[in-house]
């Protein structure tokens, strides 16, 4: 039944069960016939089937709900039973947003694989929209993100200080500037990331101080990933406000510069979130890790 119940739970997250096989390392047959034994179990459909497409019925819903929860305490029993004869042992699920998953949390997975050879750790990188959702769902148990959207169930922890900082290539006609007013920045043509970015809604914030929004500004293009818009910016005349975490390479190389804007300082942390009042082991574990690379107490 565990086994069947594996079956479901990635077919159900996947919605495909070519990929479920794949990731199971079985047939697509054997999919199949799991899934249709688990029907006949409990004598409902669980899957609606539409040529190609599959999606979850009611029924379907209530089981991964449960799915979820039996191999979150899996996961929880493994950890800990491995701790009491120093095995420390496990699989920590860890989502990062696009700036953090690119630039800052590498090097403290290293360390942290040096330290807990036996821990398993799977990277989910999106938006911060995206990881915030991927908590409420149990599909990751920590998360770090650039913005702070306060969902009241999560609990944010301050992590580490950043600057968003207006950048051009070093041949943009405004590069000659000595400071940019921001009756300036209406004439500019910008680079954004897409809605759900926390860099965007901590930028759209700092200007709201200023009496500006986000569509007073030329906005060219919006794009989903920093390293697009850096490589956007190399070859055109926008800008864009960006973590000063991600430009540090390009500012060293010379290909980019920071432009001073009057009266606009954009700050903000990144956050280590959890689902309010859940805590496990690994978590806490990961966690310690990370305060200790950064030297923060977390």
């Amino acid at each position: 039944m565990d086994f069947r119940l594996k079956v479901f739970h990635t077919v159900a997250l996947r919605l495909n069960f070519t990929k479920a096989a794949t990731e199971l390392y079985i047939s697509q047959p054997a999919v199949s016939k799991h899934i249709q034994e688990l029907e006949e179990t409990y004598k409902t459909k669980l899957f609606e089937r539409n040529g190609s497409k599959i999606a979850l019925t009611p029924a379907g819903e209530i089981l991964l709900k449960h799915t979820k929860s039996i191999f979150e305490i899996y996961r929880e029993i493994d950890f800990d039973m491995s701790s009491f004869i120093n095995e420390r042992k496990g699989l920590l699920r860890l989502g990062a947003s696009t700036t953090i998953a690119q630039y800052l949390i590498s090097p403290v997975l290293a360390r942290f694989h040096q330290k807990q050879k036996d821990i398993k750790v799977n990277l989910l990188n999106g938006n911060t929209e995206q990881i915030e959702n991927a908590l409420i769902n149990k599909e990751i148990e920590i998360g770090i993100v650039e913005g702070q959207s306060r969902n009241q169930s999560i609990k944010y922890i301050p992590f580490l200080k950043d600057e968003l900082v207006l950048v051009c290539n070093t041949k943009n006609p405004f590069a000659k500037q000595n400071e940019i007013s921001l009756e300036d920045l209406k004439s500019m043509k910008f680079i954004t990331r897409e809605r759900g970015s926390g860099t965007l809604e901590v930028i759209e914030y700092a200007l709201k101080q200023l009496d500006l929004k986000i569509t007073d500004l030329q906005i060219e293009m919006q794009l989903g990933s920093t390293e697009s818009i850096k490589s956007y910016l190399l070859n055109s005349d926008c800008l864009a406000f960006m973590s000063i975490h991600a430009v540090s390479k390009e500012l060293k190389n010379n290909e980019l510069m920071v432009l001073d804007v009057a009266n606009l300082a954009i700050d903000r942390y990144f956050y280590v979130i959890t689902l309010l009042g859940k805590s496990d082991s690994l978590s806490e574990l990961f966690i310690q890790n990370l305060s200790s690379y950064y030297n923060l107490e977390l």
